[in-house]
């Protein structure tokens, strides 16, 4: 019969999710993950078999999390469309104005990945995973955009696709910026004067 694994199967996704965000995959390596996790080679590698399950997984729940964490913003009613826009951007940016006090920045596992061209390749999950996660955004910022055209908050004619892919774009762009160590700060300024066209 087999034993009861001693660990939280979320817990260790989280805890590698936060290195690979960071650091990419290539420059992850397992020891980091290990002390990351709390957890011994062995005690990883007979959960997720290799360091590229475990990042497969990590990249899901990652992915799913964060989706999550932007689609409470940009559906939520009481804002106007273009206030859920500005919210989406403040809250990227918060992240890495706490992750800048740790002494780095918040890093992205999708955006890593999609610099990754290998990885995607490798692993035909990686990309099925970036496709669907990329689609979920890209749908839930647009529904903000079409909001805010009823509610005045973005002008009329705007074009919900391209504005979602502009703010998409914005976003990927303060996360490897931010990697030069520009201020939290700048950054905010940066992301409103680029989603400028969106607003009223």
């Amino acid at each position: 019969m087999a034993r009861p694994r001693a660990f939280d199967e979320k817990t260790v996704l989280e805890a590698a999710a936060a290195q690979f965000r960071v650091h990419g995959y290539a420059d992850t390596s397992t020891e980091q993950l290990c002390e990351a996790a709390g957890l011994r080679r062995s005690s990883l590698y007979n959960a997720f078999t290799s360091k590229d399950e475990l990042f497969v997984q990590a990249l899901e729940h990652y992915a799913d999390t964060m989706c999550g964490h932007q689609a409470a913003i940009l559906t939520d009613t009481s804002l106007t469309g273009a206030e859920r826009i500005k919210k989406l951007i403040g809250a990227i940016v918060d992240e890495e104005r706490v992750a800048r006090s740790e002494g780095h920045a918040a890093g992205c596992m999708g955006v890593h990945a999609l610099m990754n061209p290998d990885l995607r390749a490798r692993d035909e999950r990686i990309a099925r995973i970036l496709d669907r996660d990329l689609r979920k955004r890209l749908d839930l910022l647009e529904d903000a955009i079409r909001a805010g055209r009823i509610d005045g908050s973005v002008p009329e004619g705007t074009d919900a696709a391209e504005g979602a892919l502009l703010v998409n774009t914005l976003i990927a762009g303060l996360r490897v910026t931010a990697q030069s160590g520009v201020t939290p700060e700048a950054l905010h300024r940066i992301a409103l004067d680029g989603i400028r066209s969106l607003l009223a």
